[in-house]
């Protein structure tokens, strides 16, 4: 009777079901004492093991009795390197002193069997996987540390470019000199004897330099870029390109001299940058048949220049009537050959801005409203339809316009205004604004900023040589929106912005926009450099990037190639990742270090800080 009221009153009170709990808990907890004494089938060992898991173990053989509580972190980088499994090393030799200039996509052997039609052969052909070398380029034996700027702007070592050739063949033209151990770079040129300063300054009494609206430049077929190089000191940035040909190591000598450059044609490709990005293109002398192929070359300069940019061409045509003797050309050829130029150029709605002494400048209209109109009496060429106006790594060059953006009224800049330097760089780009680059938006912009800004600064506190003006020329292998870029723009360096052509969002018109400069890549080739271009390389994400899609060793010979001795390397990346990188880096004779993420050391991202140590081919042997 007693226990059937017990019953009752627990079934009213739901004291039954807490009972019931309370004998399943007790149960569950002695089953799982007796397994673990002994009594029950082991946990079988596992290959891998998280960190999490690795803490936990740790800590469950600790005596708690003797050890206070700690709340500091020690879950660091270095922990998780012990932890990880041991990854063996690939050590890679010297490469023969013979590759020590070696351009693999424009090797000049293989571009023999291209065809020479249209400068096709000097093109990018780069190797297959079978004719990778699996080796370390070398420096020359004798190789120094470039100078610093502003003095590499003057001065090359000649141990670092071994060639004289330039020095006989332009001698006249006062590009280069050779004084004891070293290059001089007097800052002439063919088409402006009196230094390319005095020619800038020729330029800049034609068109506003000071002012801030003309902030990015391109210089074909550069030479040695003193163009470029004395643009530098008004705050213009110019991308300066030439191919590999007989005036030996014209972009080499550039790169030693701190000024941007790339090994480059046109040919029949498009030029690796996205449409609207240089305020100013310009030719002095650059042998670039302007008038033949239906006009592409000028359509193709058409579709980089931004609405209400200047093409400025110095040298055959300009000016003939004075020249002709000397460039060793007839009166009417030379005529023939400008006014086909003049009229591709009013065939691409240009409208020529003035012609004085040696310099003829066009100007591109700020919109296309007029230029469609005139399309019904000017026929060719046409716009182009269905095209992405920025897709440029191996694209076709095309003979029609690239539209712009649509305008509505014949004051308005297509695609939008930009700012003035310097405060373009900060200032939200129009494409942006207009929503044009899918997903980002005027508020991940400024984040961006903000993130860059921070992790620059834990850069420099991790590695203090960055901000100690040592680097000069940067690269940044997967730029994203150019704020890696941004925040070093006042330290005396440039950075060459690539945004890879697998990248999921095309962003180099944006870097543009910001007054940067920058070039499309794929990374499972080799760059259209010289080796030792670059004195620090910055690789966001990029293995990540490019897992399984490419050899990461070869992405790395590529990077040891490219990088002076003594250069440094900043890999932001997977932990796992950076464990493979640095078994590759270390076979490259790379000194490393792996670091915590600067929020937290919980992240699975980490920094992997790298110098390539000091080597050079050996002595020759004296015969």
């Amino acid at each position: 009777m007693a226990n059937k009221y017990i019953y009752s009153y627990m079934k009213r009170t739901n004291l039954f079901s807490m009972a019931v709990i309370t004998v399943l808990c007790s149960f569950f907890y002695f089953l799982g004492v007796w397994q673990h004494g002994g009594g029950g089938p082991t946990r079988p060992p596992t290959t891998t093991t998280t960190i999490n898991e690795i803490k936990c173990i740790n800590n469950e053989n600790r005596n708690s009795e003797s050890i206070g509580l700690d709340f500091a972190t020690h879950h660091t980088a270095e922990s998780e390197i012990h932890t990880s499994p041991i990854l063996t090393t690939k050590h890679f030799p010297p490469c023969d002193v013979k590759y020590s200039e070696y351009t693999p996509c424009e090797d000049t052997k293989r571009s023999l069997k291209f065809q020479r039609d249209r400068l096709i052969y000097r093109e990018r052909h780069c190797p297959t996987k079978q004719e990778l070398l699996k080796c370390r380029v070398p420096a020359p034996y004798g190789y120094k540390n470039p100078f610093s700027w502003p003095m590499s702007r003057d001065y090359a070592w000649y141990n670092n470019v071994p060639h004289k050739h330039l020095t006989v063949e332009k001698a006249v033209q006062n590009w280069i000199q050779f004084e004891g151990d070293r290059f001089k770079f007097p800052g002439g040129g063919t088409m402006f004897p009196n230094g390319a300063d005095a020619y800038i300054d020729d330029i800049g009494k034609l068109i506003n330099l000071n002012d801030g609206s003309i902030r990015t430049a391109i210089d074909t077929g550069c030479g040695v870029a003193s163009w470029g190089a004395y643009l530098l000191s008004r705050n213009i940035l110019a991308m300066s390109f030439a191919p590999v040909d007989s005036h030996e190591a014209q972009v080499q000598f550039a790169l030693e001299r701190g000024v941007p450059a790339l090994i480059g044609v046109i040919a029949s490709k498009r030029l690796p940058y996205p449409s609207r990005a240089f305020d100013m293109a310009h030719c002095s002398r650059c042998l670039i048949p302007w008038g033949q192929y239906d006009g592409q070359y000028l359509i193709e300069v058409d579709r980089v220049l931004r609405p209400g940019g200047f093409w400025i061409l110095s040298g055959p045509p300009i000016n003939w009537k004075r020249h002709f003797k000397g460039w060793n050309r007839t009166k009417e050829d030379l005529q023939a050959e400008q006014a086909t130029i003049e009229s591709t150029a009013k065939s691409l709605c240009w409208k020529k801005f003035i012609e004085k002494g040696d310099i003829a400048i066009w100007q591109k209209p700020t919109n296309h409203i007029h230029c469609k109109i005139n399309r019904k009496i000017i026929r060719n060429p046409p716009f182009c339809k269905d095209q992405d106006s920025d897709k440029a790594w191996y694209t076709n060059l095309e003979t029609c316009i690239t539209p712009l953006p649509n305008a509505f009224d014949i004051k308005e800049t297509a695609g939008g205004e930009l700012a003035k330097w310097p405060e373009r760089l900060t200032a939200t780009p129009p494409r942006i604004l207009s929503r044009s680059v899918e997903g980002i938006t005027e508020n991940m912009f400024k984040e961006d900023m903000k993130l860059w800004e921070k992790r620059v600064a834990y850069y420099k506190s991790v590695n203090n040589q960055l901000g100690e003006n040592l680097y000069r020329n940067v690269l940044d292998m997967n730029a994203h929106l150019g704020g890696f870029a941004a925040a070093l723009f006042n330290q005396p360096l440039w950075v060459m912005n690539v945004v890879p052509a697998e990248a999921k969002l095309n962003t180099l018109g944006v870097i543009y926009e910001r007054g940067l400069i920058g070039t499309y890549q794929s990374w499972c080739e080799a760059m259209s450099t010289y080796p030792r271009t670059y004195d620090f390389i910055h690789a966001d994400s990029v293995f990540s990037l490019y897992d399984n899609r490419c050899e990461m060793e070869d992405m790395l010979l590529e990077m040891d190639r490219i990088l002076r001795p003594e250069g440094a390397v900043i890999f932001r990346d997977d932990i796992d990742i950076l464990l493979r990188i640095k078994s590759i880096t270390d076979g490259l004779n790379w000194e490393s270090r792996i670091v915590d993420h600067e929020d937290s050391p919980h992240k699975r991202e980490k920094l992997l800080f790298s110098v390539k140590l000091y080597w050079t081919a050996p002595a020759p042997i004296e015969q």
